[in-house]
Formats: C-alpha cells, structure tokens, sequence
C-alpha cells in the first residue's frame, strides 16, 4: 500500500502542492464503479491523517457500497472558483476500509477537532486512500504544465 507518507517522501513538492489543493476547499469529487460499472460520482470530503489519506463517509452510503464491492477510486480537487490557482489534483487508487481500533482512534480525532462533545463520537464509515498515480495539472503564462506521479516511480512532468 502507498500512502501519503510515501508520496510525499518521493515527491515533496508535488505532495505540498496537492496537500494544498487539498485542503484550500472542503469538498471535493470521488468517482467511483456502481455494480453495472459505471461511474458514480459523489462529493466527499477528505484529510491527511497520520501520514495517511482519509475519506470519511455516511455509513452505508452508496459510495461507501462501492468501494467495499470494487475498491478503485478517482479523487478530483476542488478546483476553486474561476480559477486555477494552485493547481487542479487528481488522484487515483484503491480505497482500504478502516476497522477497529484504528477507526475508533480516527473517529476521536474528529470528534477533538471539530469540538463535538466527548462520547458523541460520529458514527461514519472511514477508508484509507492507497495512492497509485497523483496529477498536478498547472498554468503558468501560456504553458499548462502535467506532473504525473506513480510509486517508485518519480515525477513525469508534460508540458503543453
């Protein structure tokens, strides 16, 4: 499994500059495969946690059924409003369920972060994002510049 740890000790700037995206908006898009395997997309919601990349969720909603059936997902920004500042990140992969403890310590986490009270503590289901390929795709002037990334694989940038 690839984690953001992993990315980001194999491509710091390109992490910094997605992590950014990342966290410039609250919501993003997931796609994921319904059961006939078309695409579903969803909005979401996600956050770098102990070096890993997180995706919370509803229990039970659809794309939590998804990812349990087919783990493989796309994560597209928020690419903000009319612009492209910073950049626009992709980000594609399989989704691993969090069980256990390590749910349990996650959920507490948000519940220490977003100040709800001690024991009410959200129900949610919780996936940790295995990273396969990550795309920053920038414009600086008249040149728009693709940064491609695989694991183990280093930085392939495009330039058009």
């Amino acid at each position: 499994m690839t984690n953001w740890t992993t990315f980001a000790t194999e491509a710091p700037d390109l992490a910094r500059a997605v992590a950014a995206r990342l966290e410039a908006h609250k919501h993003h898009v997931l796609a994921t495969l319904r059961t006939d395997g078309s695409p579903r997309v969803s909005g979401t919601e996600v956050e770098i946690y102990e070096g890993s990349l997180l995706l919370g969720s509803m229990v039970g909603a659809r794309k939590v059924q998804d990812l349990q059936r087919d783990p493989r997902f796309s994560l597209h920004s928020n690419p903000g409003h009319h612009s492209m500042e910073g950049g626009d990140a992709k980000i594609t992969g399989r989704a691993q369920e969090i069980l256990g403890e390590r749910k349990k310590r996650i959920l507490d986490h948000y519940v220490d972060r977003y100040d709800h009270d001690p024991g009410e503590a959200p129900e949610a289901d919780v996936f940790e994002l295995d990273l396969e390929e990550v795309v920053l795709t920038t414009v600086d002037g008249d040149h728009m510049y693709i940064d491609f990334w695989r694991p183990g694989k280093g930085i392939k940038r495009f330039i058009k």
